[in-house]
């Protein structure tokens, strides 16, 4: 269908006021210009904020979002989220409103992870840092209230590249046990070859530009980008993944990548489906406040989630 229309707005007059800026300007404007989108705030039944180790042992938050109308005492599924930023963007704050919706939508705990940002930190430790949070997830699971049996990992964007790459580590590292993926327009290959990022690798909000910028501030040289860490479509086995829910939006150069992974996974005898969101651009789960069709995104990721879990909140 057509780019929406309030997109397409948004998009000309972002084209129009584009200046160089340094890395702090373009963290400060991020924070923002995102923001600005969300619209009202949703409200969730609890937010608590927690340190887990990461990688080497730092402490890192972990901001967990009880969805409204959860049972007190209920002991609930949950979904450790990675949030975008191409690595070296964002924050757990900016992704307050988004991991609300997201608690509402799926009737999970949400626990949004405040990994490392690169360039400070580079590959692996952003990923490592999500890994070990899932970790402590999973071992935390009776203080925080969740299900060990039900835990998922989600992320958009450079946050679905962790997520999908901590699903692969998961595996290859002998747990934990993670029962579905919830990706985003993710970030899954370090290759700009697809007919998306032909079509839509310019004046769609994310450019081919700006992608090889966020992998260069990411990796440590060019060949970490063939690791399945960092790029998790080109792990050479897919099998023994969780089951997926691979989300792209039409109008988004990564669009071939998430769909093209979901196939991988679906050959790989994993249960894997995709859905393309029409009309939308990449970063459309922070554009409720801008137009009523990123609603869709949540209610994508609420379906998929709730059928995998498929129960209602279990009393402690």
């Amino acid at each position: 269908m057509a780019l929406d229309p309030k997109i397409d707005a948004y998009l000309a007059r972002l084209s129009s006021t584009a200046t160089p800026m340094s890395l702090a300007e373009m963290r400060a404007a991020t924070e923002t210009s995102l923001g600005a989108l969300h619209g009202p705030l949703e409200d969730v039944a609890d937010v608590r904020t927690y340190l887990a180790p990461g990688h080497d042992g730092t402490p890192l938050r972990v901001r967990a979002y009880t969805p409204a109308g959860a049972p007190p005492g209920a002991v609930l599924p949950a979904l450790v989220y990675a949030h975008g930023g191409g690595w070296f963007l964002c924050s757990l704050e900016l992704y307050d409103n988004p991991c609300r919706a997201l608690a509402n939508a799926t009737g999970c705990m949400v626990l949004s992870v405040d990994y490392r940002l690169a360039p400070e930190h580079k590959f692996p430790v952003p990923v490592e840092d999500f890994y070990c949070a899932l970790r402590w997830v999973c071992e935390q699971a009776g203080m925080l209230g969740v299900d060990p049996a039900r835990i998922a990992v989600g992320g958009d964007s450079a946050g679905g590249n962790l997520a999908a790459a901590a699903a692969i580590m998961a595996r290859d590292r002998g747990g934990p046990r993670i029962a579905h993926q919830l990706l985003c327009y993710p970030v899954l290959d370090h290759s700009f070859s697809t007919d998306s990022y032909r079509a839509y690798g310019q004046n769609f909000f994310l450019t081919e530009e700006t992608m090889r910028y966020c992998w260069f501030t990411y990796l440590l040289n060019e060949q970490d980008g063939g690791s399945p860490y960092a790029s998790p479509l080109r792990a050479a086995d897919l099998t023994g993944l969780p089951p997926a829910t691979v989300l792209v939006c039409e109008y988004d150069p990564l669009r071939d990548e998430g769909e093209a992974y979901a196939r991988r996974l679906r050959e790989a005898g994993v249960d894997a489906c995709d859905h393309r969101l029409p009309g939308m651009v990449h970063a459309c789960i922070h554009m409720l406040g801008l137009t009523p069709a990123a609603r869709h995104l949540f209610e994508l990721a609420g379906g998929a989630l709730r059928a995998a879990f498929e129960s209602e909140p279990q009393a402690a």
